[in-house]
Formats: C-alpha cells, sequence, structure tokens
C-alpha cells in the first residue's frame, strides 16, 4: 500500500511540473510575441508612395525567405476590414499553390489584392479587377509575378492542347515568341529557357495591360500608379523585381 501511494504521489507531480511548464511556456510565448492587430487605413493607404509601397513588398519579403513572418492576430484584421479595405497594391500572380502570395509578401488581411490565373496573363476580368483595384480602391502598385517552372508557361512551350485549357495557353504564346532569339535549347527540358520565357510573359503582360486599360495607363502617367514585374524563386521564396 505504501509504494502505491509513492507512485500515485510521483505521477501526480509530474502532472503539477508539466502542467507549470507549458504554462510558463505559453505565458512567455504571448510576452514574446505582440500580435499586429491594426490594418491598412484610408489615410495610410493615402500617405504612401508607390515607391514606399513595393520597398515595403522587397522587406515582407525578406522577411518571408528569413521565416520571419509578422505574428499577426487575424481575427481582429478580419473585425477591423469588415466595414472597408484600403489596400496599397494589387499582385497578379499564378494559381501555382506553392505561391502563396500574402505571405510571400508578409502581409496581413486588407493589405492587398490578389488576382490569380495560371500563367499570370491579363484579360478582360483581370484587367477589371485591377482597374477596381487602383481606380477605385486607391491601390498604387500593380506586380505582375511570374514564377520558376511554371507549369503554364511549360504547357505553352509543349503546345498542350486540352480542353479550355487549350485557349488559355494561348495568351502564352505572345512570351514564346519573344524568346525566338534566345540561343540555347528550347524546351522545357532547359530550365533557363523557361525562365526566360517566363519573365518575358511578365514584360508581355505589363505591355497588354497598358496597352488595353486606358485607365490604368493614364494613372500610371500621372505617377499614381506604378506597374512592376516580379519573378518568385521556388527554391528560396526570394522575389526579384524585374526593373
Amino acid at each position: 500500500m505504501k509504494s502505491l501511494k509513492i507512485i500515485f504521489s510521483l505521477i501526480i507531480t509530474g502532472i503539477l511540473i508539466t502542467g507549470c511548464a507549458e504554462k510558463a511556456e505559453e505565458q512567455s510565448y504571448s510576452e514574446s510575441e505582440t500580435m499586429v492587430t491594426s490594418v491598412m487605413t484610408e489615410d495610410m493607404q493615402a500617405e504612401r508612395t508607390p515607391e514606399q509601397i513595393i520597398q515595403e513588398l522587397k522587406e515582407g519579403n525578406e522577411r518571408y525567405v528569413n521565416n520571419n513572418l509578422t505574428p499577426r492576430d487575424y481575427q481582429a484584421q478580419v473585425k477591423a476590414t469588415a466595414d472597408g479595405q484600403y489596400p496599397e497594391a494589387i499582385v497578379i500572380s499564378c494559381v501555382d499553390s506553392r505561391v502563396p502570395v500574402g505571405n510571400v509578401f508578409d502581409k496581413g488581411v486588407g493589405d492587398i489584392f490578389v488576382a490569380r490565373v495560371a500563367g499570370n496573363f491579363v484579360n478582360e476580368d483581370i484587367l477589371g479587377s485591377s482597374e477596381f483595384a487602383t481606380a477605385v480602391a486607391g491601390s498604387k502598385v500593380v506586380v505582375i509575378m511570374g514564377h520558376e517552372s511554371c507549369g503554364a508557361v511549360k504547357a505553352a512551350i509543349d503546345g498542350v492542347e486540352m480542353g479550355n485549357i487549350t485557349a488559355m495557353l494561348d495568351k502564352i504564346e505572345p512570351a514564346i515568341e519573344m524568346t525566338a532569339n534566345y540561343s540555347g535549347e528550347r524546351t522545357t527540358a532547359n530550365n533557363e529557357y523557361v525562365t526566360e520565357v517566363v519573365n518575358s510573359n511578365v514584360i508581355n503582360t505589363i505591355a497588354e495591360m497598358r496597352e488595353n486599360s486606358p485607365i490604368i495607363a493614364e494613372l500610371e502617367r500621372n505617377g499614381d500608379v506604378v506597374i512592376t514585374g516580379a519573378f518568385y524563386d521556388l527554391d528560396t521564396g526570394k522575389v526579384t523585381f524585374l526593373d
């Protein structure tokens, strides 16, 4: 009986010690991590220049690459943005699941618009969405972001034909034509060539936006909006802005 009491006492002591340790660890975490609850406001959006916003995107990406994302209280941000939004930029990205756009730039709820389509090209719908983001909602930066080993670009290079994918890939064909003078192997087996087409696709998409959206083109001419291209590296998470 005495031995059973000793064993029982040891078990209880262990539970208490473990519980105290977990509580101390939880308290330490909450004290060291200050959760961001604030969101982008109309005044903040108005004060920022396109150049400042691009710099913030670069700094956010650096935090992402270093695995140092800003701790956020997302529920607080959800509630704070329920009655309105003032995003500073719109990012047009591929649908690729390996490119989590908000995290890539360390942005929270209400910070940026994101439009996604395989191959990150623009059509009437994406242009309309971008016009809403800029001319209506006040965003000052448009980022067209391609990425390493883009499946849509590879499919376009290979001439894939399949249902609605065929018509979609036609939008990427101009980028392939832009690389006609590429001296290396012009196949999907050549990663360097694929990257060349990806970047050409970004450049062509920017040109098409300027040509087919007089609204955004005028905002850019007036200095109210900057359109820029970017490339996302799947291996590192690094975003390189294309000058």
